[in-house]
């Protein structure tokens, strides 16, 4: 698997994902319609060009979602049971069609489970970092892993 297991994470350990992803128009536009999410400042440039931005923003959920879609390789792929909770998510600067997002992830810390044997608990902090360097989307996660196989 290229996915962890829990006794493999250290914390305070940080991951910088060697994959990349430029946004286009297409993702937020799909993702936009596949979610419902009609909002014109994701769809509609005439609308955006009239906003502080001038240009359609991506919708925030994509960001989210790619941000940690981007980790997954890496960290959980194969080796989790489930996502557990995000919280403290932010989106400190937009994102518009043609960014290209990287991504970084640290290990903020880790238990085993009080409930289930040979299965613990990973905190991650992800960012989203576009081309400028600038942070996009940051978010905690808590992620249910398996513990090694004996």
């Amino acid at each position: 698997m290229a996915g962890l297991y829990y006794e493999e994470f250290i914390e305070g350990h940080t991951f910088r994902h060697a994959v990349t992803r430029t946004v286009t128009e297409m993702d937020n536009v799909l993702f936009s319609s596949l979610t419902l999410n009609a909002q014109p400042l994701h769809l509609d440039a005439e609308f955006a060009a009239r906003t502080e931005f001038g240009r359609p923003l991506v919708n925030s959920l994509f960001t989210l979602g790619l941000v940690v879609g981007i980790s997954v390789t890496d960290t959980t792929l194969g080796t989790t049971i489930a996502n557990l909770g995000m919280s403290e998510i932010s989106f400190p600067k937009p994102v518009f069609h043609g960014d290209t997002l990287r991504v970084e992830t640290t290990v903020i810390s880790r238990r085993l489970s009080k409930s289930r044997p040979k299965a613990g608990i990973v905190e991650f902090e992800h960012r989203g970092i576009n081309q400028r360097g600038e942070i996009v989307c940051r978010l905690r996660r808590n992620a249910f892993m398996h513990c090694k196989p004996e």
